[in-house]
């Protein structure tokens, strides 16, 4: 594997390119359309959107990092640390994009009116290196972690657009604000939830090479078939809460948004859940596992349809 490649790799580009998407459809599809401002390239934004991506990528730095020698059981075609990259220069590159990511933030960010968001983004990094160390082997705490920082990456724009001095405003109760809010919740949500059940998917995934060096997430801890009823709880809350919103969207007579949602979003969903229970081998879990991510990406697409409609 040549290098390049293997850095790539390394930071899971795809996942940042995720990331960097799901903020632009956020703030152009979503916070400009509520507050019908024009469409502007904002170096504010660029940096923050800059900033989610080198702090992420550093994550997944260290996680590789700390997680070598299970990495070489559970997908050892896959290691990159110390086969390709040294370990001296993967925590190097762990340092140096964390800082750029903070120095983005401050940058980005007036200190007076956000110091609380740099804040956030430095506590994000520190988290993240707790995480690969020791959270990431503990029951549940750790798949929550993972899955507030994922709805972070939300969070942090819908909060950069309310100094502090200045929240709650006035004006805050407005429609266009209570809109905006209603939406920052649904998709934050949205994301919290469904990166919770691929988190606890994966650690099925990873169950040997967990169990191997002493790990104790929930399927090690409470075993297969309650890690699967936990799953399934969630995702009967995800599909209902998405059925729900159908019904509010049919009113607003958004048919094509609602197709879209139906058997992109709703029935991969349905589809995991039925396969969950006869699911026993990684290579099935990995399965279930991508198409939970393929509902990641097209849940987040959604947003687009915002510009269509009012």
């Amino acid at each position: 594997m040549k290098l390049l490649p293997a850095f790539l790799r390394l930071v899971r580009w795809p996942n940042l390119v995720f990331i960097a998407l799901t903020q632009i459809l956020f703030e152009y599809c979503i916070y400009k359309r509520v507050f019908s401002k024009e469409i502007q390239i904002s170096e504010s934004f660029c940096l923050i959107v800059l900033s989610s991506v080198l702090i992420a990528a550093a994550g997944y730095i260290i996680n590789d990092y700390f997680d070598l020698d299970i990495d070489q059981i559970n997908k050892p075609e896959k290691v990159v640390v110390n086969s390709v990259i040294s370990r001296r220069w993967v925590i190097f590159w762990h340092m140096f994009l964390s800082l750029i990511g903070i120095y983005c933030s401050i940058f980005a960010l007036h200190f007076s009116e956000y110091w609380h968001l740099i804040l956030a983004n430095m506590c994000s990094v520190i988290f993240l290196w707790i995480y690969s160390t020791s959270l990431k082997k503990e029951l549940l705490i750790g798949n929550v972690l993972i899955s507030l920082l994922t709805a972070w990456v939300i969070g942090i724009l819908y909060f950069s657009k309310y100094p502090l001095t200045n929240f709650p405003s006035s004006n805050y109760s407005s429609n266009q604000n209570v809109r905006f809010f209603r939406l920052a919740i649904l998709y934050a949500g949205f994301a919290f939830v469904i990166s919770l059940i691929r988190e606890v998917i994966k650690d099925l995934e990873d169950m040997e090479g967990d169990r191997k060096y002493g790990g104790r997430t929930m399927p090690i801890v409470w075993g297969v078939n309650a890690s699967k009823v936990f799953i399934s709880v969630w995702l009967i809350v995800l599909i209902t809460t998405l059925v729900i919103l159908q019904l509010y969207v049919i009113q607003l007579g958004w048919w094509l948004s609602i197709i879209y949602c139906l058997f992109l979003i709703i029935a991969p969903l349905l589809y995991v859940f039925k396969k969950l229970f006869s699911a026993n081998t990684s290579t099935d879990y990995h399965q279930l596992s991508v198409v939970i991510k393929m509902v990641m990406f097209t849940g987040i697409l959604s947003m687009i349809f915002f510009r269509f409609y009012q």
